[in-house]
């Protein structure tokens, strides 16, 4: 349970550190990065943050294997 928690609070480190970071990088963008597709017209808003969920993609992609390992330990899965 204790790993767990560990592994849960430093995700929410790292999603706050990401946020912040592109608050700070691209500015305020509604929480779009720049590529995303966002339509706005009169009331309706239509967002499609496709270039958001390539970088998390890419993000979640090389975490995984340290996430991993910190759950399975040094010698693999048991």
């Amino acid at each position: 349970m204790g790993k767990i928690l560990i592994g849960v609070g430093l995700l929410i480190v790292a999603l706050g550190a990401l946020l912040w970071a592109g608050e700070r990088f691209f500015g305020r963008t509604g929480g779009f990065l720049p590529g995303d597709i966002v339509i706005r017209r009169g009331n309706f808003t239509f967002a499609f943050p496709i270039v958001t969920c390539i970088v998390l993609s890419i993000l979640f992609s090389l975490l995984l294997p340290f996430i991993m390992r910190f759950f399975n330990g040094p010698g693999g899965p048991r």
